[in-house]
């Protein structure tokens, strides 16, 4: 049973409907969720009856929630950069899984990544790759929480030879993971509407049924026209003819969107993950991520995977998605730093049909928050937190993590993870990479 814990003498940014900033503040925690919070006062919980934590003056906020991302992908970390997406796809992403994709790599892939999420402030994330009872099982030895999907595809993938069979191979996940873990949820992933055919898409979405059906569509130009000319549609009008789009459907990318595709995703009720850092390595172009939040589209914050992002670190998306809307607008006003913590946090946490436990720090939600350093050069002075989050932070400020009131992280120091049982086999894996590619 998780230990009751009291976390003191914190700036707590609570990402709650008010969006209030307690200066000197406490958090109670019991049986993994939030107890009791606001300003230390005579009145506030004393720490004898708890395990006190001194944030020692740091900031303490809500977990980052990462919306999308392949988790295993971590092992092709830097394998091809600099390349357009149909190339780097291909040429280099698609034989480089079909020769070291297995069970054994997606199970070291994910533990690297969940250590990297862990340390830079990642409690919750969506996933979408193969094998992903492996992602599942590594993720439940991380502890952090997760929407896990099983991807689907209409060529031969790792674990799926046979494309025939691929919706009823994630159909099979969703059943086996549904209800068993209270930190995982299954969820369905088709790759795109250009590598999936409306057969495939129809079923794929039907078996999601009530979980969170994803998929990337309207990244590139290239994709674009190549609906067009096959369908007579763009990528999302496409969706919605066949039926893919409603509240339990989240868009990845959503870059090449035109005013009446807005009105669809309006209608539908689908979410949209914005994934900036892949979006500009690519040279995809720049999602219209204001103009939905405009709209009310949901929309949050995802990495992508480590083999076209790089990092999987949030910081460094708060940052790159606030300034890269700035400069695309011309507006400095554009995308503030108070509504990119939003979407890294509650955004995320609606958008996965999670914000009734997670996403901001208030009374009976679950404990998923992270303490922050704030002790180093480049947080002085503080005028604004949230400021510091979105433009001074990065993940190596990251002091302590907690999921459900489990601690994952103690003062820089992994505690479900062995760093060095991790690094080693992957570093195998990476050599067997550069032999072959």
């Amino acid at each position: 049973m998780n230990r009751d814990t009291l976390i003191h003498n914190a700036t707590i940014v609570t990402v709650n409907q008010g969006f209030d900033i307690i200066d000197n503040g406490f958090i109670a925690i019991r049986n993994g969720s939030i107890v009791d919070i606001g300003a230390s006062t005579p009145d506030a919980p004393r720490t004898g009856a708890f395990d006190g934590v001194d944030a020692d003056g740091g900031i303490v906020f809500p977990g980052l929630v990462n919306t999308h991302t392949h988790l295993p992908m971590t092992v092709f970390r830097g394998l091809a950069d600099d390349l357009p997406l149909m190339t780097w796809l291909q040429d280099h992403i698609f034989p480089a899984e079909a020769r070291h994709i297995t069970p054994e790599t997606v199970v070291q892939g994910t533990l690297l990544a969940c250590a990297e999420m862990i340390l830079s402030g990642t409690t919750t994330c969506c996933d979408g790759y193969f094998h992903e009872n492996s992602v599942a099982e590594a993720v439940h030895t991380a502890g952090i929480r997760a929407v896990l999907a099983q991807g689907v595809i209409d060529f031969p993938a790792p674990g799926v030879d046979n494309p025939s069979s691929n919706v009823s191979h994630a159909r099979a996940f969703t059943e086996k993971w549904r209800g068993r873990s209270p930190l995982i949820a299954p969820s369905i992933f088709c790759h795109s509407p250009y590598t999936c055919s409306a057969k495939t898409l129809k079923r794929a979405k039907s078996a999601a049924g009530d979980l969170l059906f994803q998929i990337h569509a309207a990244e590139t130009e290239s994709e674009y026209r190549r609906l067009w000319a096959e369908q007579g549609q763009s990528p999302v009008a496409y969706l919605d003819r066949l039926g893919i789009l409603d509240a339990r459907t989240l868009v990845v990318h959503g870059v090449w969107l035109h005013p009446e595709d807005r009105a669809i995703l309006r209608r539908s009720g689908a979410a949209v993950s914005h994934c900036p850092q892949s979006n500009m390595k690519l040279a995809s172009g720049v999602a219209p991520a204001p103009q939905l939040r405009g709209a009310g589209i949901p929309v949050s914050l995802g990495t992508d995977g480590c083999a076209s992002s790089n990092t999987l670190d949030m910081f460094r998306t708060m940052d790159m998605a606030a300034k890269l809307h700035k400069v695309a607008a011309c507006d400095p006003t554009s995308m503030d730093a108070r509504t990119v913590l939003q979407m890294a946090t509650i955004g995320g946490a609606e958008v996965l049909g999670l914000a009734h436990c997670i996403g901001s720090l208030e009374k009976g939600k679950s404990a998923d928050l992270v303490i922050l350093d704030a002790g180093s050069p480049h947080f002085e002075p503080m005028h604004h937190a949230v400021s510091h989050l979105v433009y001074a932070a990065d993940g190596a400020d990251v002091r302590d993590v907690m999921v459900a009131g489990r601690w994952l992280l103690r003062r820089r120091r992994l505690q479900t993870l062995d760093w060095p049982a991790i690094r080693d086999p992957v570093l195998q894996i990476a050599a067997a990479i550069f032999e072959n590619d």
